[in-house]
């Protein structure tokens, strides 16, 4: 079995409004029910918002640190969908099944490597 990343990305910008976003997220529970009864169901998680990021980059002995976003953009990770299936099809079935879920938004898959 592998294990693959199911990436959501979502615009910048406040999120939607109730009357727009419970019924999503209703169907998004749905799917993780579904997921972990199916047994492929490994973590899932939302993030907040990219300006809440501390970024840390080494360079040599010296330490950088700041405040918000590593890369700046119209769109960013919001959350994501931790997997284990036997094949990248099986991967692209779920995926498929949270694209339609969240609509609009990019789902992007991804294997871990073994």
């Amino acid at each position: 079995m592998n294990q693959y990343l199911l990436s959501i990305y979502q615009p910048d910008g406040p999120a939607p409004e109730p009357e727009v976003l419970d019924p999503i997220m209703q169907e998004l529970n749905q799917l993780n029910e579904e997921m972990q009864k199916a047994g492929v169901w490994v973590f899932a998680a939302g993030l907040h918002p990219p300006e809440t990021a501390t970024v840390l980059k080494a360079s040599g002995d010296d330490l950088l640190v700041t405040d918000g976003p590593f890369t700046e953009g119209k769109e960013h990770l919001g959350g994501f969908t931790v997997i284990q299936v036997e094949d990248l099809d099986a991967a692209l079935y779920w995926a498929r099944r949270l694209a339609k879920v969240l609509r609009n938004l990019s789902i992007e898959v991804r294997p871990f490597q073994s």
